[in-house]
């Protein structure tokens, strides 16, 4: 697990661009709250640590994680962004519904990426228990929202030097 070998808030601040201009969504899911609100937090405190303005960071809400990519797409079309961070968490239960959740908004961000003209960042937590996804929201771990609020601005700098 590539976790166990790299703290997801750890990086080189240095490298990451400055986010003073950019308008960045975040689209957050509410099941698993208990997460998906610290992996929030990571998101737009990184964000704002690298000059993001506070009122360029949008924030909505859709009930769970597999309407996150309806969420995205619908964000992304109603406002003027750079780009969209999806924040979600998935826990194996005894069903296959992780499996069809997981696929499916894996799937999704990956056709957002291919139809729009800005970046959606992968930001879902697919662990198997409750204390992996603590030990990825602010835990052991780190934090995923500290990593995709950098590879949001990473990718908003990585576009925006391909259009120059």
């Amino acid at each position: 697990m590539a976790t166990a070998y790299q703290n997801l808030s750890e990086y080189d601040f240095d490298s990451v661009p400055d986010a003073s201009g950019m308008r960045i969504g975040i689209v957050v899911a509410e099941w698993n709250k208990e997460i998906t609100e610290k992996l929030l937090e990571g998101a737009c405190n990184t964000l704002e640590r690298h000059g993001a303005k506070t009122e360029n960071i949008l924030v909505t809400r859709v009930p769970g994680s597999f309407e996150l990519t309806f969420g995205a797409k619908q964000l992304a079309e109603s406002r003027e962004l750079d780009a969209v961070i999806i924040l979600g968490c998935v826990i194996r239960g005894d069903t296959p519904h992780f499996d069809y959740v997981c696929s499916g908004v894996t799937q999704g961000i990956t056709e957002l990426n291919l139809m729009y003209d800005i970046p959606f960042i992968f930001g879902l937590l697919t662990n198997d228990t409750m204390q992996q996804s603590i030990d990825r929201a602010g835990g052991i771990h780190g934090n995923k929202g500290d990593e995709a609020a950098i590879t949001a601005i990473k990718m908003i700098d990585f576009s925006c030097k391909l259009k120059n």
